[in-house]
Formats: structure tokens, sequence, C-alpha cells
């Protein structure tokens, strides 16, 4: 069985939440159709006509980019020009294009993140903070014999996470009191009596963005036909998410050593150094695509050095003279994220017993020859 489009879309947007994309970013859905069986996935950083050719040799109709194939408004589909034909292409073959960009980056076991770990770059936080979670508190009211069901379900949701504390709630036994009415079906009590129930109150955490899913969650397995709960807006934020991460190395290093570091590591031939290459570098920053501008921010975490793609000269010297040094593996070191997006999702739907097909693009998209 195949997995439907959204589905797959769906998983996906476990990863990388659409709401995380900056504002002037086009992700999701930009040609074709989801509301067809999903025969196969091709993961790829760039979509072009040699990209579309391997997805029909891979029996793939759906293809998952990091690069919009739609970034500007366009005034027309002129299938004798190069865009167009790679419109056209997509169209005839009945392939669908679906972009994750700057969510991608930004997610929490995203781009940035697969980017820190393949530098040795432990316990990375954000550079650029551009996201803070909004939290809601959760009370609801459960018979003492649902108790623990109940704080199971919404806490297994999501609910109850606290910094590096999962799982965080507070418990309250009391009475309950209610008088159900005519035509009810009441779990405890008699239609037309005042009942007084042994119940507990449950107070938790909830994210925003899972708000619905944990609620769910808790009316599933609550056993009353009325479920008395409250969700109270919070002041207090959650987590912060963000561009880049930067962290302390595993081993510290020269810059020079760590140049080879970040060579095997986003598998590149060469790079692009600014600093002394004796320089200790014990505090390191990544950043996918073009990071160049954030290069104050990283200072500002203690950054010894930024690992980014497509520096120009001028941020270079300005870096330079700043005092951090820099590596330029190119912007298409962001292909790291083909091979992780694929087991990702391949996981998922091998999971729930889908016979989709995800495959990660083979394909060097690398625009540059380095002579």
């Amino acid at each position: 069985m195949f997995a439907k489009g959204q589905t797959v879309i769906g998983y996906m947007e476990q990863l990388a939440p659409k709401h995380l994309a900056e504002e002037w970013d086009n992700v999701g859905l930009q040609v074709g159709s989801l509301q067809k069986e999903i025969t196969g996935v091709l993961v790829a950083l760039d979509v072009n006509e040699h990209i579309v050719d391997e997805a029909v040799a891979k029996g793939c109709n759906l293809i998952i980019a990091h690069h919009a194939v739609i970034f500007r408004p366009i005034k027309g589909i002129l299938t004798d020009t190069p865009m167009g034909r790679l419109y056209e292409k997509l169209i005839k073959n009945d392939i669908a294009v679906y972009i994750s960009h700057t969510n991608l980056d930004v997610a929490e076991g995203g781009m940035n993140d697969w980017m820190a770990e393949a530098l040795g770059i432990e316990n990375g936080a954000p550079i650029k903070d551009i996201h803070t979670e909004q939290l809601s508190k959760l009370v609801v009211f459960v018979p003492k014999d649902h108790h623990q069901k109940v704080l199971d379900a919404v806490l297994n949701a999501g609910a109850g996470w606290i910094g590096n504390y999962s799982h965080c709630s507070f418990n309250i036994e009391g009475y309950g009191t209610f008088i159900p009415q005519e035509g009810t079906d009441p779990y405890i009590g008699t239609p037309g009596k005042l009942e007084r129930a042994e119940e507990v109150r449950i107070e938790t955490i909830v994210p925003h963005t899972i708000r619905n899913k944990v609620v769910q969650a808790m009316l599933k397995a609550h056993p009353y036909e009325e479920v008395a709960y409250d969700l109270y807006s919070m002041d207090l934020k959650g987590r912060s998410l963000g561009l880049g991460r930067v962290g302390k190395l595993t081993e510290p290093a020269t810059l020079g050593e760590f140049v080879e570091t970040v060579k095997r590591g986003l598998d590149v031939e060469s790079v692009r150094v600014v600093g002394d290459l004796n320089r200790p570098i014990r505090k390191a920053a990544v950043m996918g695509g073009s990071g160049a501008k954030y290069y104050n921010s990283a200072i500002f975490k203690g950054a010894d050095v930024l690992v980014t793609g497509d520096i120009d000269y001028h941020t270079a010297q300005d870096a330079h003279l700043a005092g951090i040094a820099l590596i330029d593996p190119g912007h298409n070191a962001e292909k790291i994220m083909k091979e992780k997006v694929a087991e990702f999702l391949s996981g998922k739907l091998t999971e729930h017993k889908y016979g989709t097909g995800v495959h990660a693009s083979a394909l060097n998209t690398e625009p540059f020859h380095f002579m």
C-alpha cells in the first residue's frame, strides 16, 4: 500500500513544521498535487531537469527539496525557456515538488543540527533566535481510576517539557460535583442525582504548536462524556529555535586541523579559510547556506570560527578584523540533508507499513568546478 501525498508531507512536517520558516521564505507544495498515492519520494538539495529525470527513473512522483523551484512570483510559464521546460517536465510526469527550506534549517534535529554533528559541535544552540515557543497551561480533572491513563496520554503526546526535563506535571486529589441531566450516559453517577466523585486535577505545560494534538489525546483517554479542562495562555516562553548552531568542539583543534574536519564531515574537496591556521578552536559555529552576515552573532555566542557558505570579500575582511575565523565549504554543503531526510521519511513510512520508497538523490548539483 502506497502512502497518500498528504501522509508523506505530514511526516515531513513533523521533522520541519512549516510555521518555523522565515516570513520571506517560500516553502510547502510548489508544483503538482498531493491528492494521490506516492509511489516514491526523491529527496534532493535542488531541483533541475536532471533531478526530474532521476525521479522518473526511480519511479518517484514526489520530490522533496531544500531549495525552492519557485521563489519569486512568475508571470508566465514559457516552455522554450530553461525554467519553463523544467515546470513542463514536472507536470507532464505528474511529479509534485515540496520545499522544506528555512523551516528545516531552524528545526531541532534538522539541517543545522546535522551539520553541527558532522563537525563535532556538542550541545549546539542557535546562533540567531528567530522563533520562541508560546506555552499554555493545561488543567484537566480526571476520575481517580483513570488518572494515570490520561496523564500518560497527554505527556506522551508531547506535553510536560520544561527545558531539558520531560514528563513534568502537578497532580492534586480532590472531589468533583455534578448532576447528570436527562439523556446523559455518565461514567459515574445517576441522571438527576448530585454526584460527588474522587478526581485528580492534572496540570502540565503544552507548547502552542501541539495543543490540538495533546487535547485530542486527552479526550480520547478520558472516560467522561463531557470533559472539564482549561487551557491558559502563559507569559512564560518555551524553547528558542533559530538559525545555525554554536557549541564547544568534542576535541579542541587548531583552525588548520578543524578545516580537515569540515572537509570530511561535509564531504567537500576544498574550502576557503579566513584566519590564522594555527589559532586554537574550542567553540565553533555552523550555519547552512549563506550565513556570513551572522558572524557578529557567532562572536557574541563565543565562537572562535564560523562555518558557512557564500562568504563575500568585504564580510571576510570585517570578520577577520573582528577576530573570528571563517570557513566557507560552499552552499552545496547542505547536501547533507539528502540522506538525513530520506532516512527519516523511510523510517516513518516503514513504521506505518507503507510501500512508498524514499531515495536520496545521487546527483551532485554543485554549480562550481574547483580547479
